[in-house]
């Protein structure tokens, strides 16, 4: 069959259209899913902190200074008199021992045997740690029972080095970390298998990121099994064919992606002029200026001398050459209504402004209603 000219013509435009319509009206923004796994986590598995209190001994007369530090002779006069060594009225001058807190992180489903590792932090006045071993130290937890042992030689990541007229430190020489060196003695009992509903815990609360994380297992599962309590709690209950086979059914809802929601917000660092806005910041039309008075005064001083064969002095004449600047080429911009986070970005660059003064266009701004974001000062 022939095609009439006319409607090739059309087909040909049509196909024009089709193939530059993305670049000429923008291609439909892709949205930012993320994995359920990454905004929430269950409720009960979590890290447990442990704490202990123990000796590092073997430095190079780094340690601390026995009669400025009476908590580390109490405990070296203890540790030593355990292993069959009376001190008790004697007079101890060793500068290798340090006092030291250790901490250390629990790990969920940790089991019986396994190592984590240790932070040891100096507790007197000792200047590095760089060398020692630390003792073994019962690491305890919230509820006063010991789940693990520490042992072993700290490494430091600074330095130290002093002569007669100069010192100079790298890091901190008086914390130090010992991989594994931490065996667990007990564990903290979780039946994940044995639960017939759990709890997921959002990391950032917000109602619209809970409802859509409800729907999206719900979607998954074929049934009303997740429900938003609040903005941080969704309940869980477990489906019959899943129970006892948590681990299944976590690893299947935890790769769910969704569109994680925010509340519009402006974090702002006044010490170190940080400023971090979130997508949907939004301006309402509003005119801003800035500028500021600046004085400038310099000093050049010059010398006077007198003329040849006179009786005159020498003198210092003061010269001083001051400049002001009022800001007069700083104009008022016009911010337009709705403007995204990017126009909002751009127009106040435009003004020539710094960090510093941003923030305090930014504080106006909010001050004046025509901020639709909250403003949070670190």
């Amino acid at each position: 069959m022939r095609i009439p000219p006319s409607l090739r013509k059309v087909a040909r435009l049509a196909l024009a259209l089709a193939v530059t319509a993305p670049t000429l009206f923008g291609a439909a923004p892709v949205a930012a899913l993320s994995r359920i796994k990454d905004l929430a986590q269950v409720e009960g598995v979590r890290q447990n902190q442990l704490v202990g209190y123990g000796l590092v001994v073997g430095l190079n007369g780094t340690g601390d200074t026995l009669n400025n530090a009476p908590f580390t002779k109490q405990s070296l006069t203890a540790m030593l008199e355990r292993l069959g060594v009376n001190t008790r009225g004697a007079t101890l001058r060793t500068a290798n021992v340090a006092a030291v807190m250790v901490t250390a992180s629990l790990p969920a489903f940790a089991t019986q045997g396994t190592r984590l590792d240790v932070t040891v932090s100096a507790l007197g006045d000792s200047k590095s740690l760089q060398g020692g071993t630390l003792l073994v130290t019962p690491l305890l937890g919230a509820d006063g029972e010991v789940y693990a042992v520490g042992q072993g030689s700290v490494t430091i990541a600074g330095f130290q080095a002093e002569g007669d007229a100069a010192k100079i430190t790298r890091g901190v020489p008086t914390v130090g970390r010992i991989a594994n060196g931490a065996v667990i003695e007990r564990e903290v009992e979780f039946k994940l298998n044995a639960q017939k509903s759990l709890r997921l815990s959002l990391r950032n609360p917000d109602l619209t990121t809970a409802k859509r994380i409800a729907g999206s297992i719900n979607d998954f599962l074929g049934a009303d099994t997740a429900e938003p309590t609040d903005p941080a709690t969704i309940t869980l209950n477990i489906p019959a064919k899943y129970r006892g086979n948590m681990i299944q059914l976590l690893t299947e809802v935890e790769q769910l992606r969704v569109e994680p929601d925010q509340t519009a917000r402006v974090v702002v660092d006044e010490r170190s002029g940080i400023i971090v806005m979130g997508r949907d910041v939004r301006v309402s039309q509003v005119a801003v200026a800035q500028g500021n008075l600046t004085v400038t005064i310099s000093e050049r001083p010059t010398v006077s001398q007198p003329e040849a064969l006179s009786n005159g002095e020498t003198v210092v004449v003061p010269r001083s050459n001051v400049k002001v600047d009022t800001g007069d080429k700083n104009k008022l911009a016009l911010v337009g209504e709705g403007v995204t986070l990017r126009e909002l970005v751009d127009g106040l660059n435009a003004l020539g402004i710094g960090p510093r003064d941003l923030i305090s266009i930014l504080q106006a701004i909010k001050s004046s209603g025509a901020l639709q974001a909250d403003i949070e000062v670190m």
